[in-house]
């Protein structure tokens, strides 16, 4: 496969795409498989690769595409099917794997797909190594490397690895702490935690109100989940429970609804667990790590209690790789990507959920008094699409509008503008104390932006 003519390969999380269009292709897959497979065969001895994916129809074609494309390369493959990513992040350690292998969009709608690779130690691959996955399957040199025919791979299914993350997650629950009595109503998307969520939250004793369990290859995500909790609220309130849990297609992010109804994103459950683990002495670092987005409401709750709000780009990739340099064990982003690093290496929407269960059982208190006080400023966020990608600081007008905005919102507020790293778009993002202020400075920062670099295509 040669590189003219096509871009890279590998976005912020994996490769991603429309399901049989370049390059969310079965041939690319297969390629993947093979080239991951030589780069992470290393040594003497058996090398496994596990290979693990969400609920998405596609997902059959690229689970069999790069289970061929390892074996080829002489490496065996375990399939697991149907499972969490933080599941597989956890499962390629714990089976001692060379690597795991992640088939999906995560919140995004069924036609979409895609893949991701964690290394053995269970964290995402770095730049550094994406780049030799991708300088290898364009170079042409996979066909060379293929194993002789009496050392092609063997592939297997195995039917405990659902069990043995159910097993993962209740042991990150505090032992002398149970769910008993707690009315739980809990959407898995029609995704990757249908039988692992309703299973792990029964264990520990909650009354469990399943929703988003019927996957069929088309509705992952579909109204339901992380990203439309308004039927999870509706649901919370209609049967009195004591909180509601949404988690996206493939469980890596979850969105936490109160009592009441109220919907509590990422950084509101960032500032509540950062205050719990601060509180008994168990934060490290000094603060939380979380993106160039989270919100200055999550900021100003951490510096009432003395901790630093450290901002990465955006991509959780880049969370987990400024806590693992820091020393941080907090960190996430606002969709609800939360990553508890003394349990897992990834962000995990059920052991977050758990965490925040675990804070509400121990301060017997309901999650809408424990959340009160984590403010919220007004965010507008604007997508502007542009013809070039100018450097922003090389724009005039751009500079000088955003020092004026800046200047006036005098320390109450943020201007974040970027460019998207995958479309010709630039993101134009403003808050502020209130909305209407807040929605005319990003739509005026907006034009400015029009005016200086044209429209795309």
């Amino acid at each position: 496969m040669s590189g003219a003519g096509r871009g890279r390969l590998f976005g912020t999380d994996g490769v991603r795409g429309t399901a049989n269009v370049w390059p969310m292709t079965a041939e690319v897959a297969l390629q993947l498989g093979q080239a991951v497979a030589h780069i992470f065969r290393g040594g003497r001895g058996s090398h496994r690769i596990l290979i693990g994916k969400d609920t998405r129809l596609s997902g059959y074609m690229f689970e069999d595409a790069l289970a061929a494309g390892v074996c080829s390369m002489g490496v065996d493959v375990i399939q697991v099917g149907p499972m969490p990513t933080p599941a597989m992040a956890f499962l390629t350690t714990d089976m001692r794997c060379d690597a795991g292998v992640m088939i999906s969009a995560s919140h995004n709608p069924y036609h979409d797909n895609g893949i991701k690779f964690f290394a053995h130690d269970g964290f995402k691959l770095p730049d550094e190594l994406e780049g030799r996955i991708e300088d290898l399957i364009y170079s042409g040199d996979l066909e060379r490397l293929r194993a002789d025919p009496d050392e092609i791979g063997r592939a297997r299914r195995i039917d405990d690895a659902a069990g043995r993350y159910v097993v993962f997650l209740k042991k990150t629950f505090p032992l002398q702490l149970t769910l008993d009595g707690l009315r739980v109503v809990l959407d898995c998307a029609n995704g990757a935690a249908y039988k692992v969520g309703p299973t792990v939250l029964s264990e520990l004793g909650a009354e469990v109100f399943p929703l988003g369990i019927e996957p069929n290859g088309r509705n992952i995500n579909r109204d339901c989940g992380s990203l439309h909790p308004e039927r999870l609220a509706a649901k919370v309130q209609e049967l009195r429970a004591d909180v509601g849990i949404a988690v996206d297609g493939d469980a890596d992010r979850v969105v936490v609804v109160s009592e009441r109804g109220e919907v509590v994103d990422g950084d509101a459950v960032l500032a509540l667990c950062a205050r719990d683990l601060h509180e008994r002495g168990l934060l490290r670092g000094g603060g939380v790590v979380a993106t160039v987005m989270s919100n200055l409401g999550l900021e100003r709750a951490l510096a009432e209690l003395g901790l630093e709000l450290v901002r990465t780009q955006v991509g959780d990739r880049y969370v987990v790789e400024e806590m693992r340099r820091s020393g941080y064990n907090l960190g996430g982003e606002q969709s609800g990507h939360v990553v508890f690093l003394d349990h897992n290496t990834t962000g995990d929407g059920l052991l977050t959920a758990l965490q925040v269960l675990a804070i509400q059982r121990r301060k017997e208190r309901p999650l809408s008094e424990l959340v009160q006080g984590i403010e919220r400023f007004p965010q507008v966020l604007l997508n502007v699409s542009v013809a070039e990608k100018r450097p922003l600081e090389e724009l005039p007008e751009l500079v000088r509008r955003v020092r004026q905005v800046e200047e006036e919102l005098a320390g109450r507020g943020r201007v974040l503008i970027r460019y998207s790293g995958t479309e010709r778009k630039a993101r134009v993002m403003v808050e502020g104390p209130d909305e209407a202020s807040v929605r005319a400075y990003a739509e005026d920062l907006a034009a400015v932006l029009r005016r200086a670099l044209g429209s795309g295509s």
